[in-house]
C-alpha cells in the first residue's frame, strides 16, 4: 500500500498509527511511501528530493564513489528527484554519467536550471543541459534565480509544448527577491516554483507559499536546514517526545517533516553528498506527519533556540 501526503495527513496521529495494521515498524517503513502531487499534472513524486550541488570535481577522484553511493542510496530508497544547475561547476555532468553507470536515468526526474539574461545564451545553456544529463526530456527546467526570467520561459514554455520539458518554473533562494518573484508567479503559469523555507526560515510562509498553494504550483523547497542553522541550534539535544508522534528519529527528519506537512504541495530538496545522509532524509518520507498544532509547537520550540 502507497499513501500520498495528503492522505497521511489526513488520517492523523492516532488514525496512522492504526493505518500501519500491526506490521513491524521496519516493514512500516518499507511500505509507507509518502508521495507529493503535482498540482498541474496529478503526477506524483516522492515527498523528499536531493540538492546536488556538492556533486562536482574530476570524475576520477574518490569523491565520485560517494556521490554514486549517494545516489545509489538514494535511489534504492525510492528516491527520484534531482535537483542540479548548471552554476555547480560540473554537477550535470557527473549526474549524468553516474545514472549512466548505474542504468537509472529514466526512473529519475530530473530538475535543472537556465541562469542567462540572452534568448540565444540561454537557449545553448539548456541545450548543453541535455546533453550532460542524458535523454531527450528534462522533467523540470527552472529560471535560476530570476536571471532572464521574460525571455528564458519564452523558449521554456515553447520547449514544453514541444515535449522537451514537462514543466517549468522559476527559483530563489533568498528574500530580497520575494518581491520580484511573487510578481513573476501572477505574471506566468507555472508549474513549480523553488524557495527557501525552514523552521529556521519562514518568510516565504508570509505570501509565496499561500500564493503556490492558491495558484495550483508545486514547491521545492531549497535551504530546508537553513544552511545548518537548525543543526547548530538544536546541538546534541535529545528528540522532544513528540517526534515519536510524527515517526521521526532524527532532528533531520524532524525538520524535513515540518515542510512536508505545510498545505502546499511542498518538497524539501536538501544538499546531499553522504550516503547516510541520504538515507536519514529519505526516512523522512515515510510514517507520519505533524498536523496544524504540532507544527505550531514545532515553531516555538526552534524559536526558542534560534
Amino acid at each position: 500500500m502507497k499513501m500520498t501526503r495528503r492522505e497521511i495527513i489526513q488520517l492523523g496521529a492516532g488514525a496512522g498509527v492504526a493505518a500501519l495494521g500491526g506490521l513491524s515498524p521496519l516493514l512500516a517503513g518499507q511500505e509507507l511511501m509518502l508521495k507529493t502531487s503535482i498540482p498541474s499534472s496529478g503526477q506524483q513524486v516522492p515527498a523528499v528530493g536531493i540538492g546536488t550541488v556538492r556533486f562536482r570535481g574530476d570524475p576520477g577522484t574518490p569523491e565520485m564513489q560517494r556521490y554514486g553511493e549517494t545516489l545509489a542510496a538514494f535511489h534504492n530508497l525510492g528516491g527520484r528527484l534531482l535537483d542540479t544547475s548548471p552554476n555547480y561547476g560540473n554537477s550535470e555532468e557527473v549526474l549524468g554519467g553516474l545514472m549512466r553507470e548505474q542504468g537509472i536515468r529514466d526512473e529519475m526526474f530530473i530538475a535543472t536550471k537556465v541562469d542567462r539574461e540572452e534568448r540565444d545564451a540561454g537557449r545553448q545553456r539548456m541545450e548543453a543541459s541535455f546533453e550532460k544529463l542524458g535523454g531527450d526530456r528534462i522533467d523540470l527546467m527552472q529560471v535560476h534565480n530570476l536571471r532572464g526570467t521574460d525571455i528564458q520561459l519564452e523558449t521554456m514554455n515553447a520547449w514544453k509544448e514541444q515535449g522537451r520539458f514537462r514543466y517549468i518554473g522559476i527559483t530563489t533562494h533568498t528574500s530580497r527577491q520575494y518581491e520580484d518573484f511573487e510578481r513573476a508567479m501572477r505574471a506566468y503559469q507555472l508549474d513549480f516554483i523553488q524557495v527557501n523555507y525552514s523552521l529556521a526560515d519562514r518568510g516565504a510562509d508570509e505570501h509565496i507559499l499561500p500564493l503556490a498553494l492558491d495558484s495550483g504550483v508545486a514547491v521545492l523547497v531549497n535551504r530546508p536546514f537553513g544552511n545548518g542553522k537548525l543543526f547548530s541550534a538544536v546541538g546534541d539535544r535529545p528528540l522532544p517526545g513528540w517526534a515519536a508522534e510524527i515517526d521521526a528519529s532524527s532532528w533531520g527528519q524532524v525538520f524535513l517533516k515540518y515542510i512536508i506537512s505545510h498545505p502546499a504541495a511542498t518538497i524539501p530538496i536538501p544538499g546531499t553528498s553522504k550516503p547516510r545522509h541520504a538515507v536519514d532524509n529519505m526516512a523522512a518520507a515515510r510514517g507520519r506527519l505533524p498536523g496544524a498544532e504540532l507544527r505550531q509547537e514545532m515553531e516555538r520550540f526552534m524559536d526558542s533556540l534560534l
